[in-house]
């Protein structure tokens, strides 16, 4: 008896979870030390799961990132193991379809008027790009290789299946943590942004009243997703998987003649995906990957691309407030990260602290979505460079 249940205690998760023979060897820059990983990020985990359900952050998609960070950090379960549960769902991400699916849904739910509106709101997507690149720089110099980098960099972005697509073409053992950075930072849009639109403008600029945007016809909407396509992929054949998956979605939408694909796309493709992609991306976590230096490096240079995303965005506002007469609000080029449409929620609600007639909202919606296009476009270049 005594036998048959120590072979039991073996058995269980339980005899490795507490084993110092099974714990994580630690190296921070040469000092080397063992912690019990799987414990840790289980714990990890549950305050994911925590913040997800209680404090209501980014839960659609952290809820399942954290729950397959516990599965993938339960001992001995082996659903990340070739052939394990896990691991089959996981080759969507591997093989870059579930980011483009999430594109599809998202093109669906997407109205492109206010960029047809006043398209030079593009410029402020693209302005709001530049935290990509100058972060790709500085992990470059923190001793990233390019395709890590680039992976790091597009976290500036504050797109997540843009973030999640070009990391699994080009660094897929650091999906876990950015994938954690890029839905942490996009959930702590409210927080990050405000302080640096304040730190860069004047409070009469934030007090810039916008005149009502054109109305666009839906000749217009139509055309536009297909011009898009066309132009884009000829130009960027690498980010054919992207924006032609969001153009696609956002044609669905606006011709008005398949109402249950936009219907299917837009509520129950959405969530059947987005189960699987954070199920997956979080199951990547496992101890000996997220609990390293490198770590600590991608979160910190996530925040510095998410903040010069906001500036650089700001600071083209800032010009074209200039440019135009003063009759562009700098702080819509806050929403040139391509976070919809919280970014543009944001820029709504500092609006109106400083002129509570002042209704922003549409207008950032254009820097907002064109915002979207850059991220797709930007991550064309860098697979293009590096894959």
């Amino acid at each position: 008896m005594t036998e048959l249940l120590a072979k039991f205690w073996e058995s269980t998760g339980f005899s490795r979870l507490i084993n110092p023979a099974h714990w994580t060897n630690l190296d921070f820059g040469g000092f080397s030390f063992t912690v019990p990983g799987e414990l840790i990020m289980i714990i990890i985990a549950c305050t994911f799961l925590y913040l997800a359900i209680k404090k209501g952050y980014e839960p659609y998609l952290l809820l399942p990132i954290a729950f397959g960070m516990l599965l993938a950090n339960l001992p001995m379960a082996g659903l990340m193991d070739e052939g394990g549960l896990l691991y089959w769902l996981y080759k969507g991400v591997k093989l870059g379809i579930y980011p483009p699916l999430i594109f599809l849904c998202i093109g669906a739910g997407t109205d492109f008027g206010p960029l047809l509106a006043n398209p030079r709101s593009l410029l402020l997507g693209a302005a709001a790009q530049l935290g990509i690149f100058f972060t790709f720089v500085g992990a470059i110099f923190l001793g990233f290789t390019g395709p890590e980098a680039a992976s790091i960099g597009i976290i500036g972005g504050a797109d997540g299946p843009t973030a999640l697509f070009l990391t699994s073409q080009l660094a897929d053992h650091l999906l876990g943590p950015i994938a954690v950075a890029a839905y942490s930072y996009m959930a702590l849009v409210p927080i990050i942004q405000p302080p640096i639109m304040k730190a860069l403008t004047t409070e009469e600029e934030r007090k810039i009243k916008m005149v009502q945007l054109r109305v666009v016809s839906q000749k217009e909407k139509i055309v536009f997703p297909i011009v898009v396509t066309i132009f884009t992929v000829l130009l960027l054949p690498s980010a054919a998987p992207l924006i032609g998956m969001l153009m696609l979605g956002n044609l669905i939408k606006e011709s008005g003649v398949v109402p249950k694909l936009v219907e299917t796309s837009q509520n129950s493709l959405m969530y059947i995906v987005t189960i699987f992609l954070g199920t997956t991306v979080g199951a990547t976590a496992s101890a000996e990957k997220f609990l390293t230096a490198a770590t600590l490096k991608i979160v910190l240079l996530g925040l510095i691309a998410f903040s010069i995303g906001t500036a650089g965005g700001v600071i083209f506002g800032k010009i074209m407030c200039k440019a135009t007469g003063g009759k562009i609000n700098p702080l819509i080029g806050a929403a040139g990260v391509s976070a919809v449409p919280m970014a543009a929620r944001v820029v709504q609600k500092e609006g109106q602290k400083y002129n509570p007639s002042n209704f922003l909202l549409m207008h950032a919606m254009g820097p907002n979505v064109a915002g979207v296009i850059g991220s797709a476009v930007a991550a064309g270049c860098l697979l293009m460079f590096f894959k």
